[in-house]
């Protein structure tokens, strides 16, 4: 199964979170970190959760019902599986995306292992199928994203701008930003000199195709918008 890798935006928005053990707290304290303004339903609920819970945190504690979805954009279902398919089966119903913990055969959509660092996020992903891949994977990523990476992120923000200033194509850009990058360092081709001049002849070049043959620049699925 193909999944639509998509992150959501919800500060401010009704979550439900239906359980209230330890797996709960730890996804509760991921839709704290979001921003998200959580209800939180489950007959039992720990000490852990309850630490774990702020203002915005809305407990109840007793069995699901399906009001429970009443203005809600999204599911979290930390529960047992009984319990996540009752769920999964009333937010179908409403069209409401349901993430059920460990349980992908009543999960509609999927949290992914996360690496956030820099004011970029990578999100990885086994469908819900093997969630220890997932970790390891994410730590190995962690681990080799370069130490200055809010560098890059600073340059490429500086670069986006000149780039809309000067009405460059989107195909355009992904080469330059790899010659900006580059420049940061000066063992690097080009050193870390730049020019007005050199810049502007690298906009040619690779509005022309130069780079065309550098296959991760010209990955279909990357946006760049």
């Amino acid at each position: 199964m193909d999944l639509l890798p998509l992150f959501l935006k919800i500060a401010g928005r009704r979550v439900l979170l239906v359980g209230g053990g330890r797996v709960a707290a730890g996804k509760l304290n991921q839709l704290i970190a979001a921003g998200a303004r959580v209800r939180l339903v489950a007959p039992a609920v720990s000490g852990e959760v309850r630490a774990a819970a702020v203002e915005t945190v809305e407990i109840a504690e007793r069995p699901f019902t399906p009001s429970d979805l009443d203005d809600v954009w999204l599911v979290v279902a930390a529960a047992d599986a009984e319990t996540n398919r009752t769920v999964a089966e009333a937010a179908e119903s409403r069209r409401i995306f349901v993430n059920a913990v460990d349980d992908p055969a009543n999960a509609s959509a999927f949290l992914s292992g996360v690496v956030r660092r820099d004011g970029v996020t990578i999100a990885i992903s086994t469908s819900g199928e093997a969630p220890a891949l997932t970790a390891l994977l994410r730590e190995a990523l962690d681990d080799v994203l370069p130490r200055d990476l809010a560098l890059w992120v600073a340059e490429s923000q500086r670069q986006r701008g000149i780039w809309r200033s000067q009405l460059v194509p989107i195909e355009a850009r992904k080469p330059l930003l790899l010659r900006s990058l580059n420049r940061l360092y000066p063992s690097s081709a080009g050193g870390c000199d730049s020019h007005p001049a050199r810049e502007q002849a690298d906009r040619e070049r690779a509005a022309a195709g130069a780079d065309a043959a550098i296959p991760w620049l010209n990955a279909p699925e990357d946006s760049w918008l």
